[in-house]
């Protein structure tokens, strides 16, 4: 049975089985404009959308129509609000010498600013509904809206025919329509994804036998010399200390994986596996397929290049999904700052995908697409190898708005050592891959060369002054080692090695951008090419090979420079690093991230201590002073001095002042300085807070939470985050909620950092609108191995929103809140989530005053408590001293002023 433990998250239309919900839900490359025609065209009052019919072999004939009575699922691209207003926008986001230099937009900034409007959205609902078809999910930025119904009405909207084939190359049926869609010419309508399935995604990968690699004389220390592990960190970033902490890398996905062959790599190689979550789109289950190599190799890769990653976030759609619907999960995202595809796809250049890439870049985020293995891209959309040709699965390795990245062939001055020499990665024809594989790369015939490409000699790489060029960089796309396939393992080659390789490389240069105060990089190229004209040796230029083929006998070949088959060239060192992040500062501070401790008033607190790290990436001793600007917060040195290439580790703790805090969320900041400048560290004092990272859902998804269950199956969703407005109470407070209503037990848990003995209040909001048979909703708290069970319902009746709340106790340095809940008549609301560590029941004094005691101690606002004494320790029972009372303070206070002759003895009793 195949299982693994990730957090699923899905995202679209809630469905409740048996009736839907749709969700209410100067160096810029993006002054590039289209040079093909445009789009659509006007005939007769309507707009005729192109690039939806496939070009199929002239004998090929349709075998039938696609049945009528057949539902079809399609994804509407709509257009951008402002597009030239965007292309401002980014120009300025990318310019140093702009005011906006690096001042990226959050996901609801661009749809304000720059998506399509509500009215235009409600506008392409309209139509769909109007034609009988039902609206399978909205997206946030309004750019894309996914529709549901029969062929018959999906015809009828479009005016088509969808005709059904034999496929010529592959054993299988494929659908297209008979002609261009048409609709309405007022109808804010640009593209649609799914009205054929000729061209399928396919992975930028070729398998390689181990014999193969030996030949190939790799210096890895892999098995069979291959390439593996930290190989690619000590060729091309010897001595580099940073290692992805505090990022996330997310790879975009046309297939699943085992979690037990990253386990096994990762142990091969002598890795730590990241945190893994799954996002299922387009009603993929997530179960592995042929394509699952590719999966793995990614996830591989990133890890190898970033070891300390936070996470890694594969978004999966399966072999049938669209990639606009997973691109716009993927956009969604915002704390995801670099994404990677090795996956290529037909239908040519596409206005939606276009767009969404655009928004990436306005957010600050980095794409990386591997530029495909079928080396040099031929002139021409039709040509034999066209890259722009809907026909051929070379999307989107042309866009102007993402960092196509090729292959090269790397040598090492020893087995997993320094690097000594590359080569553009080319294999020449191979048979079983019925064709010439290397890294691919050429002139695209649709999008004009971008402000950045414009500096570039093209005399000697037979490059274009006019077009965009690619790739723009390379890295290592031969013999490298895969496990996969549940056990399976291998050498491969591929440009899918090497964009991965590319996102975890910029996960360690955004690491050193936030480690520095700075913002993230964002959209890479602009910076990169800037750096590289002015002389900035930070990449090892390639010069050696080429990519030639049968179908391009002299283009391109590798020269100095830029050129068309490795770009720009392959990462070199801690240069690469300082130079894109921008630091000019060599002091660095780790962690770079915020850090935090919590606990009760009065405490005691976890961490009670956190290390600080201070680095000198220069050449060159530095001198440094720390300055702490909180009462509560201290650290075990303040100044000193660093020897080139050291660190020191210093220990920031808190003070006795904590102890005093009233409940409360308290900041301060450490700053390291000299001469080269200063480096904040956020440091956060939770004081009364809950655990739960996003106990209210207002994250937007299940970023921070354990997740198993079904979450989309042919566009039904059974569980998800819900928004606000979308016709289901799932919301208490706030702008999102928790949706539960799957047909089958589903999990959600969250573990958290506990002091033993240390006692905490669990609360939640639960709303069930409906009674019905087989609902169940269980909640437990783990710790120290054991459960206990909090609330267990089984079929109750329908309520509205109650808060249920329990008090319970740590056993372990760790514990689990977990929640199993099932509804298939209707659905469960959950939301408003806590997990709040208590003061201990304990007095903090007790002071005499006359004859009788004052006892103070520290409480909880809500709580009961009740003092209780016995002036002999062997009396049965205890007595109360003061009526039970609910906390409305976060402390109280009691005089006890009897005279009563001998001792009393005190206790605190605490309770819901």
């Amino acid at each position: 049975m195949h299982w693994f433990s990730l957090n699923y998250v899905g995202g679209g239309a809630i469905f409740n089985h048996m009736k839907w919900f749709p969700f209410k839900t100067c160096l810029m490359v993006l002054s590039a404009l289209f040079l093909a025609p445009s789009a659509w065209t006007a005939v007769n009052g309507s707009k005729v959308l192109r690039g939806h019919v496939p070009r199929l072999p002239a004998n090929l004939r349709a075998f039938g129509d696609l049945g009528q009575t057949n539902e079809l699922t399609l994804a509407w691209g709509l257009p951008l609000r402002d597009p030239r207003g965007l292309q401002e926008f980014l120009r300025q986001v990318y310019d140093p010498a702009s005011t906006n230099y690096q001042r990226y937009l959050t996901p609801a900034e661009f749809t304000e600013r720059f998506g399509p409007t509500t009215n235009d959205y409600q506008a392409v609902i309209n139509f769909a509904r109007a034609n009988h078809l039902l609206v399978a999910a909205t997206h946030n930025n309004r750019l894309v809206l996914d529709v549901k119904g029969k062929v018959a009405d999906l015809e009828q909207a479009l005016q088509i025919k969808l005709r059904r084939y034999h496929h010529p190359k592959e054993n299988r049926d494929f659908r297209a329509p008979d002609r261009e869609p048409s609709v309405p010419l007022n109808l804010p309508l640009v593209d649609i994804s799914g009205l054929t399935d000729y061209q399928r995604p396919q992975p930028h990968l070729q398998t390689r036998s181990l014999p193969a690699a030996k030949q190939a004389k790799a210096l890895g220390s892999g098995p069979g010399s291959s390439y593996w592990g930290g190989d690619f960190r000590s060729a091309y970033l010897p001595g580099v200390q940073l290692t992805g902490a505090g990022q996330t890398v997310g790879l975009l996905q046309f297939d699943g994986f085992y979690y037990r062959d990253i386990q096994t790599y990762a142990a091969a190689a002598g890795l730590t596996v990241p945190s893994l979550q799954v996002v299922l789109v387009d009603g993929y289950d997530g179960w592995p397929s042929d394509g699952n190599i590719e999966v793995c190799l990614d996830i591989e890769m990133a890890m190898c290049m970033a070891p300390g990653l936070s996470k890694i976030v594969v978004f999966e759609a399966g072999p049938y999904g669209y990639p606009v619907d997973v691109l716009n999960t993927m956009v969604s995202s915002n704390s995801i700052k670099q994404f990677s595809c090795s996956w290529g796809w037909g239908g040519g250049p596409n206005a939606t995908v276009d767009n969404i890439f655009q928004q990436m870049a306005a957010q600050g985020q980095s794409f990386f697409n591997a530029s495909g293995d079928s080396d040099a891209f031929t002139v021409g959309t039709n040509s034999a190898n066209g890259v722009d040709d809907p026909n051929q699965p070379n999307s989107p390795s042309s866009n102007p708005y993402i960092t196509q990245v090729g292959g090269t062939t790397l040598t090492t001055a020893s087995a997993g050592g320094a690097w000594a020499g590359e080569t553009v990665w080319n294999w020449g024809y191979v048979p079983s891959a019925g064709g010439y594989v290397g890294s691919s790369g050429g002139v695209s015939s649709y999008y004009t060369i971008p402000d950045w490409q414009t500096n570039l000699a093209m005399n000697l790489n037979g490059g274009s002054t006019v077009y965009r060029n690619t790739p723009d960089v390379a890295l290592t796309g031969d013999n490298v080692y895969v496990t996969y396939d549940n056990g399976s393992a291998g050498v491969v080659g591929g440009t899918s090695c090497a964009a991965p390789l590319w996102a975890g490389v910029m996960a360690l240069i955004n690491e050193n951008a936030v480690n520095s105060g700075r913002p993230s990089v964002g959209f890479l190229n602009p910076t990169l090419y800037r750096l590289v004209a002015g002389g900035n040796p930070i990449l090892h230029d390639i010069t050696v090979g080429n990519n030639f083929s049968s179908d391009s006998p002299t283009n391109y070949p590798a020269v100095g420079g830029y050129d068309l088959c490795t770009g720009l060239g392959t990462p070199n060192g801690q240069a690469l690093l300082n130079q894109l992040s921008g630091v000019t500062n060599n002091l660095g501070l780790l962690p770079g991230q915020p850090v935090s401790s919590g606990g009760p008033v009065g405490g005691s607190f976890l961490p009670g201590s956190t290390p600080v790290i201070l680095t000198n990436r220069g050449n060159t001793s530095l001198a440094w002073s720390l300055i702490n600007t909180s009462t509560w917060l201290t650290v075990s040195t303040s100044n000193g001095n660093l020897n080139a290439g050291s660190g020191t580790q210093l220990t920031a703790g808190l003070t006795t002042n904590a102890l005093g805090l009233t409940p409360g969320i308290y900041t301060a900041s450490l700053l390291a300085s000299n001469t080269g400048g200063a480096l904040p560290l956020a440091v956060t004092l939770n004081i009364g807070q809950s655990l739960l990272l996003d106990g209210d859902f207002e994250n937007g998804g299940l970023t921070f939470w354990n997740f198993t269950g079904a979450t989309t199956t042919n566009i039904v969703i059974f569980n998800g985050v819900q928004r606000a407005g979308s016709g289901l109470p799932v919301v208490h407070s706030g702008n999102y909620g928790m949706f539960l209503g799957d047909i089958n037990p589903a999990y959600l848990s969250q573990n958290f950092a506990t002091r033993p003995g240390q006692y905490y209040l669990v609360a939640f909001w639960l709303i069930n609108p409906t009674s019905g048979a087989n609902q169940l909703f269980n909640a437990q708290w783990v710790s120290g191995g054991l459960t206990n069970t909090l609330l267990n319902f089984t079929n109750p009746p329908g309520f509205g929103w109650t808060r249920f709340a329990y008090l319970t106790q740590a056993v372990g340095a760790n514990a689990t809140l977990a929640i199993q809940a099932q509804n298939p008549p209707n659905f469960f609301g959950l939301d408003d989530m806590t997990v709040t560590p208590l003061p201990a029941p304990e007095f903090q004094s007790v002071a005499p005053v006359g004859s009788g005691a004052q006892l103070s101690w520290n409480t909880a606002t809500g709580l009961v408590y009740q003092v209780q004494y016995k002036t002999n320790l062997l009396q049965p029972n205890w007595q109360a001293l003061s009526a039970a009372a609910a906390a409305t303070n976060f402390n109280a206070t009691l005089l006890d002023g009897t005279n009563a002759a001998g001792a009393r003895f005190y206790r605190l009793q605490l309770s819901q």
